[in-house]
């Protein structure tokens, strides 16, 4: 079951933040500390925030996956005025994966974003994750720019 995001659900949600963070530290330590993006008082905070929803997929009355989104604006002189979603993170419980559960979130994901009158769905994706990757395209995704860099 996918829904809106309720402070019951607040443990279960830091857990799977821990998971998604390690992907992210042991990927890149030099950028990634071991902690987790949100404390359980910013979660408290986000719950409500109609904007910035979270969504969770809900199994046997605990939380084996959720997704993160943000509300961005763009415009300017040169690019079009859209209403972007952007998917901050996304994440399933590692024991829980290859079930169809990121592939629910994300056609929900996309059928909230149709139904609220957002023009795309963007994400990032760091470059070591692979299975990240690969799933995105799978979603449909394709790339609309890349960010290079060069460590000093």
């Amino acid at each position: 079951m996918i829904r809106r995001m309720e402070e019951k659900d607040i443990d279960d949600v830091l857990e799977l933040l821990k998971e998604v963070n390690l992907v992210h530290h042991l990927g890149r330590p030099d950028l990634f500390k071991k902690a987790t993006k949100y404390s359980k008082d910013n979660l408290l905070k986000m719950i409500n925030d109609d904007n910035n929803p979270i969504f969770v997929y809900e199994d046997n009355n605990h939380v084996v996956g959720h997704a993160f989104l943000e509300t961005i604006i763009k415009g300017n002189r040169l690019v079009n005025n859209i209403k972007t979603l952007y998917i901050d993170d996304i994440c399933v419980k590692k024991e829980e994966r290859n079930k169809g559960i990121a592939s629910g979130l994300f056609d929900y994901i996309k059928k909230y974003a149709k139904d609220n009158g957002y023009y795309n769905i963007e994400l990032n994706v760091w470059s070591f994750n692979d299975n990240a990757y690969k799933f995105y395209e799978k979603m449909g995704l394709k790339p609309q720019k890349v960010t290079m860099e060069k460590i000093l």
